[in-house]
């Protein structure tokens, strides 16, 4: 950790290097009730080295690890077994330094992973082509919305179809607000596309040929977005629709305690030229053989900005490495028995639940997380939860998100459940 002060003096002279008389100037574009008023509470003024270190040390250690106890909390981020294998080829040379491969014939092992990672995102999504270089699952999901409205040009509305991840649609919906678009709940003439999320926020599977009728009725385009990818080794591909994105981290990645994460987006190949961020393809040299190449570079870095598509400008590279490696060392196979075994613990913990008074299951269907309705507050009973040790489910109100994997064991299940009947009853 690098703690370099600023003085006074510092700051004047790097804000009028840049133009600007105040920091607050670089701010303008926030509107003014997000702004802090005043500094935040409890959190003192510039100190010392040694004494910062010893401040954040002591805030570190206030966290409870996913690691440490029965761990039921999903809403997007997930948490699965990392193979010992994916840390040690991430940190090898060649991929932990390495950023955008510009030049091909130093970058084949970087350009070969990335295209391995777009055949894989293909596969699962039963999509033609797919990109690399997605921050996560909401910004994937509104540069599928900008993208939507490219091609359904003059059509400035986006319809939200059934339950979808709160943050993806608050992410989408600043971005459309820049674009003089928004989001509705009509889907008709207006509408560039319809958003649908499979297995949808709450864990519900939807049908998906019911919005596909519904997209062709308006003429739209279908965005499917999906925040646990392992749920695409279960159920069919969402093959209906037109662009298909969501979130890839909890393979390969990780918790993290939040970040960093790994979009995933893919399309019909008659869309290709109008998709955000980078594709690799495979070609071959001069002499015959096989070797990677970046194919398409739409981003702003790359091609005038009035031309591109996007201003994503994270490689993420490393991530789509890990996400790689990790599926790789499964396999199709093994990717199918994965999602199986979390789906098989999932209606386990669901079947013990539905036994508690003062809690009811709501979903008909899910994979892997499934909502449940309790007799108070959700938000009250993790506080009661997490006393004895034990991180619950999304709280939303009455309801509990409930997330289960294949790290959770049967002690855990049953932990939770004796925990809730008390609490509840």
């Amino acid at each position: 950790m690098r703690y370099l002060a600023l003085t006074e003096k510092d700051r004047k002279e790097m804000l009028a290097a840049i133009g600007v008389s105040s920091v607050d100037q670089l701010y303008d574009a926030v509107p003014a009730e997000l702004l802090l008023k005043k500094p935040i509470e409890n959190l003192p003024n510039h100190q010392g080295e040694l004494e910062v270190e010893a401040l954040l040390k002591s805030y570190s250690d206030k966290n409870r690890a996913a690691s440490e106890g029965p761990f039921f909390l999903g809403a997007g981020c997930y948490k699965h077994h990392i193979p010992a294998a994916v840390d040690h080829i991430i940190q090898r040379s060649e991929y932990l330094t390495s950023y955008t491969p510009y030049q091909p014939e130093i970058s084949q092992g970087t350009l070969a992973t990335i295209f391995q990672f777009q055949s894989i995102i293909a596969l699962l999504t039963g999509m033609e082509v797919a990109n690399a270089s997605m921050y996560d699952g909401a910004t994937s999901t509104s540069e599928a919305c900008l993208m939507a409205m490219r091609i359904k040009s003059g059509r400035k509305n986006i319809a939200v179809f059934g339950d979808i991840h709160p943050d993806y649609l608050e992410v989408t919906k600043t971005s459309l607000d820049l674009n003089d678009a928004k989001l509705v709940s009509q889907i008709d003439e207006s509408c560039a596309a319809v958003i649908v999320q499979y297995p949808d926020f709450h864990g519900e599977i939807g049908n998906l040929d019911e919005v596909r009728a519904k997209c062709d009725a308006a003429g739209a385009l279908l965005i499917c977005v999906t925040n646990e990818i392992l749920a695409l080794g279960l159920l069919e591909a969402p093959k209906q629709a037109d662009i298909c994105v969501g979130e890839a981290s909890s393979l390969g990645v990780g918790l993290n305690f939040g970040g960093p994460l790994l979009g995933f987006f893919a399309c019909k190949k008659e869309f290709v030229r109008q998709m955000p961020g980078r594709i690799c393809g495979a070609t071959v040299d001069v002499d015959g053989k096989p070797g990677y190449v970046l194919t398409l570079n739409a981003r702003e870095q790359h091609i005038r900005r009035e031309k591109a598509t996007s201003n994503i400008c994270s490689n993420q590279g490393l991530c789509a490495t890990a996400f790689t490696i990790h599926t790789s060392l499964l396999g199709e196979i093994g990717f199918k028995q994965l999602a199986l075994i979390n789906h098989k613990k999932a209606c386990d913990a669901a079947d013990r639940l539905a036994k508690i008074k003062g809690l009811k299951v709501l979903n008909q269907s899910f994979f892997n997380e499934f909502t449940v309705e309790l007799s108070q507050d959700a938000a009250e009973v993790n506080k009661k939860l997490l006393a004895k040790n034990i991180i619950g489910g999304f709280a939303q109100g009455n309801k509990m998100i409930i997330a289960v994997s294949e790290l959770t064991s049967a002690q855990d299940i049953e932990s939770l459940a004796s925990e809730l009947e008390k609490i509840l009853n």
